[in-house]
This record gives C-alpha cells, structure tokens and sequence, in this order.
C-alpha cells in the first residue's frame, strides 16, 4: 500500500472593527504564508494543527481548533514528497557515503531510479527575489519507499479572543517570522497556492 503524506493548515482568525482578520506570518525568504506543516507519525492531525498553530504564531492560548476541511492531492510529474525523513546516500546502496537528512514533508524532485532508490534533489528557494533563486539544494539517493505523490491537507480553524500586539516575531527552523493580523476582506499578496486555501475558510462563512 503506497504511502500518504499528511500535512496541516491552521487558520487563526479574531474579530475586528473593520471584520474578520487572518493571522499570517511574512518568512525572510519565502513570502507571506499561514501557519501549516507536517502530520508526524501517529499523531492525530487535530492534535498536529493546534502543534503547528502554536509553534509558528507563539501563541500559547490558541481555543480548541475546528475541522473545516480536507483536501488530497496526487502530486504531478516528477514531484514527490518525502513522507518519511531518510538519509541521502551518494550511491543507491546503503553502505555508501550518508552525507545529509531530508526531513518528512519535503517536496523533491526525482530524477531516476536504481536498486529500490530514487535519485532526487530538495532545492531550497527565495521567493521573494525577482526571480526566484535556489538558495540551497540537496542532491543523493533515498530509498524509495520513502516517498509518495499522494498528500492529504487538514485545514482547521482556530477562532482566536486574546490579546496580542500589532506585530511579533517567533523564532522557528532557523529563521526569524513576523506575525500580523491582515483583514480576510483585503489580504497582502500570499504565497498564491496557499491563498486559495483561504477561499475554503470564506467559503465555511468565517
């Protein structure tokens, strides 16, 4: 039975004077995003929202998080993603050269496969030049069984009634976000495939 990659989007959300306002974070190098990551192995993607929603807004005092919708996905072409974290081997055997980790959740591009692995490549990008550029990249072999193209998204809404500043930062995967509310009714310019995830939190009546 192939794999299926489970991942999380949060949708924090307050009332305002002006209506609605969606909690986002703007990423150094990847643009303005919501909270979302990656369903670990045997947790529940209830528990894996409310997990994400936190560590990526540093809010401590987030409300139970309601189930909206999910979404599944086959990813297209050569995209795969890691649905568990593996070693990348310079050859396609397990006794050579282990020289980095791909983590769970990663989307690789494969280009050939020998022996039961798959010859891949994780490319880190900045999105915010014009145009984009790899910052980084890691190429090897993982085994294939390690990936899959089938994703299922979790999307949960978490209507939040604390307090907070206009602005703050949280300190995750080595970078440094910058929390803000944005009105639903006129959002900043968004990652776009992750801006037509909100279209499912209007369409629930948010």
């Amino acid at each position: 039975m192939a794999l299926i990659a489970e991942k999380v989007t949060a949708f924090v959300t307050r009332a305002a004077p002006q209506g609605v306002e969606l909690l986002l974070f703007e990423h150094p190098y990847a643009g303005i995003q919501l909270p979302a990551g990656t369903v670990e192995a045997g947790e529940a993607h209830a528990v894996a929202a409310a997990r994400e929603a936190s560590e990526e807004t540093g809010l401590t005092d987030l409300p139970p998080g309601h189930h909206l919708a999910t979404q599944k996905e086959t990813l297209p072409g050569n995209h795969y993603m890691m649905a568990i974290t593996s070693r990348v081997y310079s050859r396609p055997e397990p006794t050579s050269f282990d020289w980095a980790t791909i983590r769970n959740g990663l989307v690789v591009e494969m280009h050939r496969r020998e022996a039961g692995y798959a010859h891949v490549t994780f490319a880190d990008l900045y999105r915010r030049a014009d145009p984009p550029y790899v910052t980084y990249q890691i190429t090897g072999w993982v085994p294939v069984e390690v990936l899959t193209r089938e994703v299922t998204r979790y999307f949960y809404h978490f209507p939040y009634q604390g307090q907070t500043p206009d602005t703050w930062p949280v300190d995750i995967d080595y970078h440094r976000f910058r929390l803000f509310w944005a009105p639903l009714a006129s959002l900043p310019a968004m990652i776009p495939y992750q801006r037509k995830w909100v279209d499912l939190l209007i369409a629930a009546g948010i």
